[in-house]
């Protein structure tokens, strides 16, 4: 049996990329792999993830725009900007806290 760890990171936690220049808020995360494998091949080989570890989906942004990333764990850091992100669908999500940190809307909680 596979041994699934623990995610490192929280939803609403701010981090960022260890190797390309994007950060964003976790709104989910996967436990392991869960995309396809065609997008899993299209990563170059030399710094394709394993698929044993969490991943997570982050309303991302860079200096040119905003998307929705997928992203490994060994391939995030946390943020230790403090500033705030400015995804569009940040607030649908999000209410950001006077700390830095993003708390759930109540209706998006389980």
């Amino acid at each position: 049996m596979q041994k699934i760890r623990k995610a490192k990171f929280a939803i609403g936690q701010v981090v960022r990329h260890r190797l390309f220049p994007f950060r964003g808020v976790v709104f989910d995360v996967d436990p392991e792999f869960n995309n396809t494998e065609e997008w899993y091949q299209a990563i170059p080989a030399e710094i394709r993830p394993s698929k044993d570890q969490p991943f997570y989906h982050l309303l991302a942004e860079n200096e040119e725009t905003q998307y929705v990333a997928y992203v490994s764990e060994q391939n995030l850091l946390e943020d230790e900007s403090g500033e705030p992100v400015s995804h569009p669908q940040l607030s649908e999500f999000f209410v950001r806290m006077a700390n830095g940190k993003y708390m759930p809307h109540q209706k998006h909680t389980h």
